[in-house]
Order: structure tokens, then sequence, then C-alpha cells
């Protein structure tokens, strides 16, 4: 039996990409892990809203989402198994192929079909190397063209105070 990850947010992004791989081989032979990122709320939702409140709704929307993606993608003929993470994904992806291995599995592969934040390419990150790299860098010479500009207005304003 073949073992997917695959990490949704969205049902229609998700539906596009798994719809092929669906297609592909028969549904019968696979074991679909998907795993629900929800959005992240501000932090100023503490102020209003529970922490039993907000799980509750986090668990709400990823039934919703596994509910639309399976029914759309056509996988109620497939073994699935979902997942609402609820921390990092570098951890998550470990935990999850540990439980596979565990099993006798090998390896699955993981599948990101969340839906990218913008259409434009998202910067990335600076480590600390390249931002040290990027900041100017002082030379011993470059408070020197300020001195003299400074020195220079002052001149200037006492000789026209004293034609005056």
């Amino acid at each position: 039996m073949d073992k997917i990850i695959v990490y949704v947010d969205d049902a229609d992004h998700a539906q596009q990409l798994l719809a092929p791989l669906v297609a592909r081989s028969p549904a019968a032979r696979q074991h679909w892990v998907l795993v629900a990122c929800a959005p992240r709320m501000t932090h100023r939702v503490s102020k209003w809203v529970s922490h039993s409140a907000r799980e509750s709704w986090r668990t709400k929307w990823a039934d919703k989402l596994f509910a639309q993606i399976i029914a759309t993608v056509g996988l109620s003929s497939a073994q699935v198994t979902t997942v609402l993470a609820k921390g990092p994904l570098a951890e998550l992806t470990e935990q999850l192929q540990a439980d596979l291995q565990a099993n006798g599995s090998r390896t699955a592969p993981v599948m990101d079909a969340r839906k990218p934040r913008s259409t434009e390419a998202a910067p990335q990150p600076l480590t600390p190397r390249a931002a040290t790299e990027l900041a100017p860098k002082p030379s011993q010479s470059s408070h020197w063209p300020r001195v003299l500009g400074s020195v220079l207005t002052g001149c200037g304003t006492l000789w026209v105070l004293a034609l005056d």
C-alpha cells in the first residue's frame, strides 16, 4: 500500500494538485495522511477568545476541510488518516514518518498542497551572516565630509554676520 503525507490548507487548491495523483493509480492501493494546517490567528485573538474556543474552531475547520477534500478529490475509496497540525511541520513530519516506519512501512513521500500566500515569491529570511554582509560598513573617513560641511557652514555664517 502506497502511503502519502499531504499538507493542506485550502480544499480547492488541494483538489487541483491531488486529482492527477488519485487518477494515476487506484485509490484502493493508497493510504493518504492528510494534515490540516489551520490559518494562524493574531496574538490579539486571545484577548477575546478562550484557548478552548480556538481549539474547537480549529477542529471544526479541519473537519470541514477534510470532508471537502475527500468528497471532491475522490478519496472515499482510499484509506485516509486525518491529522490536525498543532506545531512545527518539520517535527510533525518526523513523527509521522517514524510512526509509518514503526508499522513496517517505508518512508512516505511528503507533498505540500498548501495554497501559496501570494503570487510573487516570498523574500527569503536573512541569516545572521547575510544580515551582517548587507549592513553598511563604517569607514574611518566617513565622518569627515560631515564635519567639513559643518565647519564650512559655520565659517560662512560667521562671515555673513561679520559683514553686517
